[in-house]
């Protein structure tokens, strides 16, 4: 049974968070301020955390701030009634994982939890290498060798998926769900040529060996191992 902890000060939202993972099989602790949601968060371990922005005693991007300091990994949902672009960000770049605004259906709560809990195990570390690559989860900064790559947060989101999965053939659909969050693929979309296209231009600089590789009609894939 997985344990989740959720960080909520509103206790009707919080209620039914916790009714609706309980009928789902999870085993729900509940903080209703974020000093107490700190404490418990270093005490239980739990396997994935719920946490609201604007909470009493300590913020939520306070409370996960402070624990990717303490190098802890465990995946985080943002919930927020601030659903602008630039909130967002300051969400995940603070060290959340997914973000989901105010009013949401607890439905799509669970599932964004469920695909928090599938990610693989090695996410909980903080740096991850794949040859030359180097990606710093908690600073958010990328190298190729000494070379620094000035990443835009989602290339740094896509290069983590496929450092995650070193000379594993990403097809589009799978970079769509598991990058994008698309809960359907397109008929027709470039999204994915244009970022991966930005992003190979600043991983394979001039004269460096090709990393990231398309494979015609099948996807992309990282070859980190010459």
């Amino acid at each position: 049974m997985n344990r989740i902890l959720l960080i909520e000060d509103d206790a009707e939202t919080a209620e039914a968070i916790v009714a609706e993972l309980a009928d789902r099989g999870f085993e729900v602790q509940w903080a209703g301020d974020g000093v107490d949601g700190l404490d418990r968060a270093r005490a239980s371990s739990p396997d994935a955390m719920i946490v609201d922005r604007m909470l009493p005693g300590m913020d939520g991007l306070t409370v996960i701030e402070a624990l990717r300091k303490d190098q802890v990994r465990t995946p985080v949902l943002v919930l927020s009634a601030l659903g602008a672009v630039d909130d967002r960000v300051r969400g995940l770049r603070m060290g959340g994982d997914d973000y989901l605004t105010k009013p949401f259906a607890l439905v799509e709560l669970v599932a964004r939890i469920e695909a928090l809990l599938r990610r693989p195990g090695d996410s909980r570390e903080t740096i991850l290498h794949a040859g030359p690559l180097k990606l710093d989860l908690i600073e958010r900064t990328a190298q190729r060798g000494e070379r620094e790559l000035d990443l835009l947060p989602r290339e740094f989101r896509l290069l983590e998926y496929m450092m995650r999965r070193n000379d594993q053939l990403l097809t589009r659909a799978m970079l769509l769900e598991e990058v994008w969050n698309y809960k359907f693929v397109p008929a027709t979309t470039n999204l994915i040529d244009v970022h991966m296209g930005r992003l190979r231009h600043k991983v394979d600089g001039p004269g460096e060996t090709p990393l990231i590789h398309n494979v015609r009609g099948s996807g992309f894939v990282l070859r980190s191992r010459q």
